[in-house]
């Protein structure tokens, strides 16, 4: 065989194991380039998950904190009534603050704290003995310890 006959088949070879190696090459970039595009997705969604728990527990957060202030409120505004019954005297306005409360924690809830309040509210109503509105307004707050501590626990 002549020189230009060893020469075109060894060129031929070389262009063929170009080809293949770089069909291969090529195969092997796009199942790479794939694979890194499932880990980025994989990754993003990671973090989108990540941000909504955090915006979650910061909304359980804010929501705990508004129903503690509700909570003090009303304990507030009881204490204001007791006072006024064991002084004799009070605000004109004590009755609808005591009223005003009493709906804020009612619309609040659970249900145990709204009727925990309204327990205490009818004990100052009734004018009943200062062991009862103590009892009652015990009661209360053992509620909304219990409502507050198992919310934040959650």
């Amino acid at each position: 065989m002549s020189e230009w006959g060893v020469a075109l088949i060894a060129a031929g070879s070389a262009i063929a194991g170009s080809i293949v190696t770089g069909w291969y090459g090529r195969s092997s970039g796009l199942r790479q380039a794939d694979a890194a595009r499932h880990a980025g997705d994989r990754q993003a969604d990671a973090l989108l998950e990540s941000v909504r728990l955090t915006i979650q527990s910061e909304a359980v957060q804010r929501a705990l904190a508004q129903r503690r202030q509700i909570y003090v409120e009303f304990l507030g505004v009881a204490e204001v009534r007791v006072l006024t019954e064991r002084t004799g005297r009070g605000s004109p306005d004590d009755e609808a603050l005591l009223q005003r409360a009493l709906a804020a924690v009612v619309l609040e809830g659970p249900p145990e704290a709204a009727t925990a309040a309204r327990r205490l509210v009818d004990c100052l109503r009734r004018h009943e003995a200062p062991d009862d509105i103590e009892r009652a307004k015990s009661t209360f707050v053992s509620v909304v310890q219990e409502v507050l501590n198992v919310s934040s626990a959650a």
